[in-house]
């Protein structure tokens, strides 16, 4: 188990956003967390990466109990993650977007940076390489040079991918990744999620209300309502749960399950 939320609760004034929410997440798993807005599903990303620290639980990565520590150490100890807003440097290039990421690689120290020394030199030489080749696998390569601010919404978000990537995360938590995206850009988000946890290992927890990306490239799927798990299993199982239809759906459920018993009723009527 990579991944393990017990009895997690986040309480803001007097709302409690999450309520003794547990999940686990496996090596290797792309695992969907869902909800309708306010479920309270960034709120335990924010939890889990150290933003929020929670009121009552524990969050355990790798077997260590990581509750309440910074998100400087969480980064370091192996956690990556992408953000419901985009979060990048508009006026620097795609590759300096990601290389800006890759600072805690360097192996030489500030007088090397000041002085520009052969070790510097290096240094940038293998944060340039590594940003290439990510920028590469998200299909942004081509555009490595220009400023982030000038890429098209879809690929703002994959360049915030490829940063996310830039220290080689075990576990990457995807905060709606697809927001944004045509039907074309989210099925190549869908073939780099997967590409992501087969071929280079990344553990995925994905927070997404396109869910049709969802449902394609999941394995598991936990779904919360009001900041409590209502369902949770694989996409098949959940997507037809009572609970969850009616928490998308609202009382649409409630009046489809009058029209059919109405009409059951006709049917049997003399």
């Amino acid at each position: 188990m990579l991944l393990e939320l017990r009895e997690v609760n986040k309480i803001f004034g007097g709302l409690h956003a999450v309520k003794g929410v547990s999940l686990h997440v496996e090596k290797g798993e792309i695992f969907g967390l869902i909800g309708p807005n306010g479920a309270g599903k960034t709120t335990i990303f924010n939890v889990i990466t150290g933003v929020y620290h929670p009121d009552g639980g524990q969050v355990f990565f790798s077997g260590r109990d990581i509750s309440g520590l910074s998100p400087a150490r969480i980064a370091e100890g192996g956690i990556g993650r992408t953000f419901q807003n985009i979060r990048l440097f508009r006026s620097m290039t795609a590759e300096q977007n990601v290389m800006v990421a890759g600072h805690r690689l360097h192996r030489s120290g500030l007088a090397s940076a000041v002085l520009r020394t052969k070790s510097h030199a290096e240094d940038e030489r293998r944060l340039r390489e590594r940003a290439q080749e990510l920028l590469e696998a998200l299909g942004l390569g081509k555009h490595a040079t220009e400023a982030a601010s000038s890429l098209p919404y879809g690929s703002q978000r994959r360049l915030e991918i490829a940063r996310a990537l830039m220290l080689s995360p075990e576990l990457l938590l995807l905060d709606e990744p697809a927001a944004g995206m045509n039907s074309h850009e989210a099925r190549d988000l869908e073939r780099q999620i997967r590409w992501l946890a087969r071929e280079r290992g990344v553990t995925v927890v994905l927070v997404e209300h396109n869910m049709s990306v969802v449902m394609s490239v999941c394995d598991r799927v936990h779904v919360l309502d009001h900041g409590e798990t209502i369902a949770n299993g694989p996409p098949a199982q959940v997507k037809t749960d009572p609970k969850v239809l009616a928490a998308y759906l609202g009382q649409e459920v409630d009046a489809e399950k009058s029209t059919s018993e109405k009409s059951a009723a006709e049917e049997k009527a003399p």
